[in-house]
């Protein structure tokens, strides 16, 4: 294993039949000669399929990052104060009304309708507490505002508020960011060789079990986040016990220690007043309130984290190949339809947020048209709408291997 190094901030600033993921020169190549310029296809294992999915390359690519800063317009790169603060008054606003639906409307209604109310106000208070939590991430990034005392402030509040260690997450998520798609120095969704699954996979896998295969993805769903955060479930392995609450745990060190204290400060504040809260006014009402939204916010940031790094058109590197820039473009944009909005495009941007993420995200859409000119086919969309991407990765992304190309993996689910 070679040593994991980050990235300077200076390059860290520098994504039936399912739909064939397309590179942005496909639409350009006539398609007599497509097959003949562009990097080897594979057909997913689905019964009756036969649209292709076009592999990203995996040679050095023929530009730099710098080439790529160039295409964009540097405006991209500034963010606004003002701007930024108004996404955040927006959707605390939003958040606020259908807090007050919730206490006074909702009770109102006939009880008859509170099966109906309640599941709206859970999604809706669900999607944009979620499209909060993506405004305090770009705080991690200092894409909020461009200025550190500012953008942790905020940050720390916002993900406190949404039982999110701030900090801890900041830094690991950096060191995300500086070894996307390494084997040994990734941070999260780290897949395995075939000979590393546990004992269960040939059961939900081998024999293509659909019932064991969904109640995996709903223990992921909804426990994943805070098991990741607390076990480091999904995570890089480290030579002893790792969790993101832990100031001197692995995943730290140096300065960073003390705001790993800080965050855990905050979860324990929010923590005790959730509990004051239970006190007077009952478990089941903190549930209805903050519960259950709380749990679909944690289930949306597993799905497109989970999303954006597993596709079968997604190379993943060991150590003698790995380099940053490939690293980086290893992801794939997707698309969430209106929620593209609600979610500031933190899924349809993606791409461009690897390459650039002190981008804020209402210049990220900008930059992507930007910069896939240059990209090529390093570019990844994928249209598949999300429950059925959720279902067919699940399906499909199991384990890694390499092919033609030692030190260069791929999903496969073959057993």
């Amino acid at each position: 294993m070679f040593p994991c190094k980050e990235k300077g901030r200076g390059q860290e600033k520098p994504e039936e039949h399912p739909r064939p993921v397309y590179s942005s020169l496909q639409f350009c190549i006539p398609l007599n000669l497509r097959n003949m310029c562009t990097s080897k296809q594979i057909t997913p294992h689905r019964a009756g399929s036969i649209a292709p999915v076009q592999r990203s390359p995996v040679e050095k690519p023929p530009f730099t990052l710098a080439d790529i800063r160039k295409a964009i317009p540097p405006h991209c790169f500034r963010p606004s104060v003002v701007k930024s603060f108004s996404y955040l008054v927006h959707d605390l606003a939003i958040a606020t009304g259908l807090l007050y639906f919730a206490l006074v409307g909702i009770p109102a209604l006939p009880s008859i309708l509170h099966f109906i109310a309640w599941p709206l106000y859970w999604a809706s208070q669900g999607c944009i507490l979620f499209a909060v939590w993506v405004l305090a991430h770009e705080c991690g990034h200092h894409a909020f505002t461009g200025y550190t005392v500012i953008d942790d402030t905020i940050g720390f509040i916002l993900h406190s508020w949404l039982l999110a260690p701030y900090f801890s997450w900041k830094y690991s998520h950096k060191r995300h960011h500086s070894n996307t798609s390494s084997q040994e120095c990734d941070e999260v969704f780290i897949p395995r060789l075939k000979s590393e699954l546990p004992w269960y996979s040939q059961y939900v896998y081998k024999y293509n079990n659909p019932i064991a295969r969904l109640v995996l993805l709903a223990v992921q769903l909804t426990v994943g986040w805070p098991m990741y955060l607390a076990f480091n479930t999904w995570g890089r392995s480290y030579p002893c016990f790792a969790c993101h609450f832990d100031p001197w745990g692995p995943i730290y060190k140096g300065r960073e220690r003390i705001y790993i204290i800080i965050s855990d400060i905050g979860m324990v504040a929010v923590s005790l007043t959730l509990y004051k809260l239970a006190v007077a006014y009952g478990f089941w009402w903190v549930v209805h309130i903050y519960g259950i939204p709380l749990l679909v916010v944690n289930a949306w940031l597993v799905v497109v984290t989970y999303l954006h790094h597993t596709h079968r058109a997604l190379p993943h590197y060991d150590s003698s190949e790995w380099d940053w820039l490939r690293g980086a473009l290893a992801t794939v944009d997707r698309d969430y339809g209106y929620l593209n909005r609600v979610f500031h495009h933190i899924a349809d941007t993606h791409v461009a947020h690897h390459l650039f993420s002190t981008i804020p995200h209402y210049h990220a859409m900008e930059a992507t048209r930007a910069i896939r000119p240059i990209l090529g086919e390093y570019y990844q969309f994928d249209p598949t709408p999300i429950v059925k991407a959720i279902w067919r990765e699940a399906k499909e992304c199991i384990y890694i291997q390499t092919e033609d190309r030692k030190g260069v993996y791929w999903y496969d689910n073959k057993f």
